[in-house]
């Protein structure tokens, strides 16, 4: 059987996440986590030592992997590992690896045959023929502000100026990057995740409880 997936796709700190979170308990899908794939291998390859500029050299590591842990981690969500995931993001070879295994995800995962993904290529070339796609939409400046709480509330130090400096280089680097770039996926319904959570709860309603 041809199994059902939810794309969650939006830029850095959208909320995508926390969304695909809700969709997955309220209607009982398989959650996929894209994102946090891309900062497992980032967090692997630092460890490593190995230079996540140079696709050679991470290319040889990926070779040697059988296989990567979907467990989300506290550390996994650091300013660093945060930063080296954006860098990797940018390699053909990193995308291809990680899409790979989110299509395992899915069939070895079929007996759920229902799926939420969220991250920032799903509905766009992972999942293209999902059967919803969503793209999360929110102001810099308030994914500045959520991030920057997420941040203090997890002991890390950091500086609300910077974190919004940050979050707009990656937006360009994601939107003009030549593998994947972020866009908003043809036949998608744009949530606007702006105000509280209720209120995006009520817009994902309309399309999810048909």
């Amino acid at each position: 059987m041809k199994p059902y997936i939810v794309s969650v796709d939006g830029p850095a700190a959208s909320g995508k996440g926390r969304i695909a979170k809700y969709i997955s308990k309220k209607w009982k899908l398989k959650h996929l986590d894209s994102g946090m794939l891309y900062r497992r291998l980032a967090y692997i390859l630092i460890k490593d030592n190995i230079n996540i500029k140079n696709p050679k050299e991470i290319q040889v590591k990926l070779d040697k992997l059988n296989g990567i842990s979907f467990r989300n981690n506290k550390y996994l969500r650091s300013q660093a590992v945060s930063k080296a995931s954006s860098q990797i993001a940018i390699h053909s070879i990193v995308r291809l690896f990680i899409n790979r295994v989110q299509n395992s995800f899915v069939k070895e995962n079929l007996e759920y045959n229902r799926f939420v993904i969220d991250g920032r290529d799903i509905g766009s070339v992972v999942f293209k023929n999902a059967n919803i796609k969503l793209y999360i939409d929110v102001e810099p400046e308030i994914r500045a502000k959520r991030r920057y709480k997420q941040l203090i509330d997890s002991g890390e130090k950091s500086i609300y100026q910077k974190i919004l400096k940050d979050i707009i280089l990656r937006d360009k680097k994601d939107k003009t990057r030549k593998n994947s770039p972020l866009t908003i996926p043809k036949g998608s319904v744009i949530i606007n995740n702006n105000g509280n959570f209720i209120r995006t709860i009520k817009q994902l309603k309309c399309y999810l409880d048909n």
